[in-house]
């Protein structure tokens, strides 16, 4: 590696709020510098603000490519002055994103958004992961494939979630058809910033495989589509296919046009796309079998390689090279958990406390978490469910919602805090549990993300689930993994473990289970599996009904167009 000593990387992470580049050496995963820009217009959730600013129907979340862009243009360059290198010793750029965000675009790549003509039409606009108002139609692929004996839904625990293409395709076709038909290609974002970079359009196989249903070589069939609707039966071969880039692979080579935008040289090696979550587990050295590596921001995907083929009900999928080529690779997560905790602090603290907090110079995480440390566990008398943003796995339901039963006249701030924190948690459980129960071992946690900044949340994670966590060495694990898929796509290694060898790292068993804990949170976790079946399993869909009656109430406030053609959800 000495005749590499000079050569480096740049990773991209695109995430919900802002992409994040991040310099690496390539000889041994150093991280020179970094940068973060924040995208202009953040999240569309209510209000159209890049259009005509209408108002958007519940469960909505919007995103405008050309932020992405913006992201090259100013976090790369200055990601290489704060590394204060020469652009021109990059030998390659990888990138990363949310999952699973769409771009309708034209056959060039242009996004809807972009042309006049559909400016103010919401469905021209990107589909981010958590664009949750898709559920109906999820609910109606679900039930089809059943009926059907369709073999590849067992890939994905037996549900596939309103978060991923087919189910937000569907919706798009149903709400605005026009549109639907003025779109010639229905793209991951992940793969449309690697056309943008490189000008060719690869699908990445991690996203074809866990988001786009691609098993085996082969989409849900002509016949399934048509039966759903029969304009939607050509939707993959109209819309979605497309040649599928293994991760690691270079998609192409960085065009003229986007070498200007960053600063670095044309024609480098540009990686093929992937997803945040899975990228990571190289850049934490966790790419072994029973490796759980969990991605901790705004919301956590867990991810895990395996020998094994094995059908865990409820997971996300199981793809064959997902995360790493050679190896069967699960994934799983929770919609929201920095989300939740994120909501309460801004929407359900009294300013007194905000006020403390800043008197000692913390923040408002800071200071409640300080002050729910110091409780015995089970001591504020609180269980809460953690579906404020739906339940990803192992319900794959989008329509539940938060729960939290317990309160009293004395609960305090802290007391609910704790009891979200502990939440997440026994829903990260719950999802090991689903695993082990089918056959598919987790042996070690690993964590990254932002939230791995908060101790106490990190011994939490380790007492609730009874296993040894570890965290991971980078404080940008997505870019960090970007970059290391940049250093093979480069020709730098042979592949991505040995490239994750060199140039990953965590801290093996930074926090260890503390068995005292361990028992008097399982006392709490039966309460939370109770309420979790209770409602999560048919036992009263009162959650089910709320939203409907929400989603009625806001359409009959304010009509939205073709925004309103949205189709009742269950319940």
């Amino acid at each position: 590696m000495a005749e590499r000593a000079g050569e480096l990387v740049v990773g991209v992470d695109f995430g919900t709020l802002s992409g994040r580049a991040v310099v690496v050496r390539v000889a041994d995963g150093t991280e020179l510098g970094s940068a973060e820009h924040a995208y202009s217009h953040a999240v569309m959730e209510r209000e159209l603000t890049a259009g005509d600013g209408r108002a958007l129907p519940p469960d909505w979340a919007l995103q405008v490519p050309r932020d992405y862009i913006d992201v090259l243009r100013h976090a790369v360059p200055a990601a290489l002055a704060d590394a204060g290198v020469d652009g021109g010793d990059v030998i390659g750029i990888g990138t990363d994103f949310t999952a699973c965000t769409m771009v309708p675009t034209l056959a060039d790549g242009t996004p809807l958004c972009d042309l006049p003509e559909y400016r103010d039409r919401p469905h021209a606009y990107v589909k981010l992961w958590k664009h949750h108002a898709a559920q109906a139609h999820a609910d109606r692929i679900n039930e089809l494939a059943h009926v059907r004996g369709e073999t590849w839904i067992g890939r994905y625990g037996g549900l596939i979630s309103s978060e991923w293409e087919f189910a937000k395709g569907l919706q798009l076709l149903e709400a605005d058809p026009e549109l639907y038909a003025a779109m010639d290609r229905w793209v991951e974002a992940a793969d449309w910033i690697v056309w943008q970079l490189s000008g060719e359009y690869v699908r990445n196989a991690c996203s074809a495989g866990y988001k786009g249903i691609l098993q085996d070589g082969e989409y849900p069939s002509e016949e399934f589509l048509t039966v759903l609707n029969p304009d939607f039966g050509r939707f993959v071969a109209d819309k979605v296919d497309q040649p599928v880039g293994q991760l690691g692979q270079a998609a192409g080579r960085l065009t003229p046009e986007a070498a200007a935008w960053t600063g670095l040289p044309a024609g480098i090696a540009v990686a093929v796309g992937n997803v945040d979550a899975h990228v990571t587990a190289p850049a934490a050295g966790a790419v072994d079998a029973g490796q759980m590596v969990a991605i901790m921001g705004t919301s956590t995907c867990h991810v895990m390689n395996g020998e094994t083929l094995a059908e865990v009900p409820g997971m996300c999928g199981v793809v064959d090279g997902g995360i790493l080529a050679g190896a069967w690779g699960y994934e799983a997560g929770q919609s929201g958990v920095g989300d939740i905790f994120a909501w309460y602090v801004n929407n359900q603290v009294p300013a007194a406390y905000a006020q403390e907090a800043e008197l000692r110079g913390q923040s408002l995480h800071e200071y409640l978490t300080d002050l729910s440390a110091g409780q015995q566990v089970g001591e504020h008398g609180l269980v809460a469910l953690d579906w404020h943003s739906g339940n990803r796995s192992t319900l794959v339901d989008h329509e539940l919602s938060g729960l939290l039963i317990g309160q009293t006249l004395t609960t305090r701030p802290e007391d609910v805090y704790r009891a979200l924190l502990e939440s997440t948690a026994f829903g990260t459980r719950a999802i090991i549990e689903a695993f082990e129960s089918s056959g598919v071992p987790v042996t070690e946690l690993v964590v990254a993300g932002g939230l791995l900044r908060n101790a106490f949340l990190m011994q939490l994670y380790s007492d609730v689930t009874r296993l040894p966590l570890s965290t991971i060495t980078s404080s940008q694990g997505p870019a960090l993994g970007s970059a290391i898929h940049a250093a093979v796509a480069a020709g730098a290694y042979a592949d991505v473990r040995g490239a994750a060898a060199a140039m990953g790292r965590r801290t093996i068993a930074a926090y260890t289970p503390n068995e005292s804990a361990a028992r008097r949170y399982d006392e709490l976790y039966a309460e939370y599996r109770l309420l979790h079946d209770h409602f999560g399993r048919g036992g009263n869909d009162v959650m089910h009904r709320l939203k409907a009656i929400r989603r009625d109430a806001v359409v009959a406030r304010e009509p939205v167009g073709a925004t309103s053609a949205v189709p009742a959800a269950k319940g």
